[in-house]
């Protein structure tokens, strides 16, 4: 089958458009034909060998988390799925699988996709959709009438974001560039910020929840716009929101919280109801072949992309 794979760490030049063996399902596992797959943040990391702790040195390495495909076979111990269910998934194996023609991802991880969904819709949301819906809920334990602010609004997991917020009914403000304004209200935020025109930590609104789905604000600027018991979330560990978010675990007042999505098939038929309730979809800013995964990488790595980049196999 074709998929493309990584035989070192490095820049995008290091992705491979080659074939590779089809992966065999275990008894618990699903064997899917892939449809559509996407650009994550997280692929590239591992692609430059930022996570090489977690992901080795047993080269080739096949990346991509997305999953949007039909299932082609079970494992004996499989029961919620048949042959010729459409699933769309976020995989649960390290680094991934699902750049390629067909991958292979466990039965607790796979949803039936979304029935108003094509799979280029679908295979945008497992892993962004998910990281936002664990934010908010989990991590910022999000209520009706909440005030949240939304940093990265017009990307991929702050698009999700936007809407998952407006179905628990809080009060949204998302901020992004001028040209995005236009997209990120009519996702239903309540009002957007130009971060290129103000800066939203000198505005004088306080929120409950903060989600800094690009890592470009810190806890110690936004605490002035957090209320007393309000939670500052990122998605990006590093050593400074590490220290931050284990010393306001001692604190009394404002926290600092890190979002590192965990795979759940619960999750996505959760979104699947808001996406079929016509209360969430996709935004994708352009479709590429699998054969020019390199090229979207290259493109997610410049950090300006609306919504999503998407990867059709056929």
């Amino acid at each position: 089958m074709k998929a493309v794979v990584i035989n070192q760490y490095g820049s995008a030049d290091v992705l491979q458009y080659t074939d590779i063996e089809m992966p065999q399902s275990e008894s618990d596992q699903l064997l899917v034909k892939v449809y559509a797959s996407s650009i994550n943040p997280i692929d590239w990391k591992i692609r430059s060998g930022m996570l090489q702790l977690l992901t080795g040195y047993d080269f080739p390495l096949t990346l991509g988390f997305d999953i949007a495909g039909e299932v082609i076979a079970v494992g004996n111990s499989v029961t919620r799925f048949q042959p010729g269910d459409q699933i769309y998934a976020y995989s649960d194996s390290m680094p991934g699988g699902a750049y390629a023609e067909y991958a292979v991802v466990s039965e607790r991880v796979a949803c039936l996709k979304p029935s108003n969904m094509s799979y280029q819709e679908a295979g945008a949301v497992p892993l962004a959709a998910t990281t936002a819906l664990q934010a908010l809920r989990d991590k910022g334990q999000i209520l009706p009438g909440h005030k949240v602010l939304i940093n990265g609004a017009s990307g991929g997991v702050g698009s999700f974001a936007v809407q998952i917020a407006k179905a628990w009914h809080a009060e949204v403000t998302g901020v992004c560039s001028g040209k995005n304004i236009e997209l990120v209200t009519s996702l239903g935020a309540d009002r957007v910020i130009d971060y290129t025109v103000s800066d939203p930590t000198l505005e004088p609104l306080k929120y409950d929840i903060i989600f800094d789905t690009v890592d470009k604000l810190n806890f110690s600027n936004c605490q002035k716009i957090l209320r007393s018991n309000g939670v500052y979330i990122t998605t990006l560990p590093t050593p400074d929101t590490l220290a931050q978010s284990v010393l306001s675990l001692f604190l009394p007042g404002t926290k600092a919280k890190i979002i590192l999505a965990q795979s759940s098939g619960q999750d996505l038929a959760y979104l699947k109801e808001l996406i079929e309730t016509g209360k969430m979809r996709s935004v994708i800013e352009q479709t590429y072949p699998l054969s020019e995964v390199a090229v979207a990488h290259a493109v997610s790595q410049q950090g300006h992309v609306v919504g999503k980049l998407v990867i059709m196999m056929s």
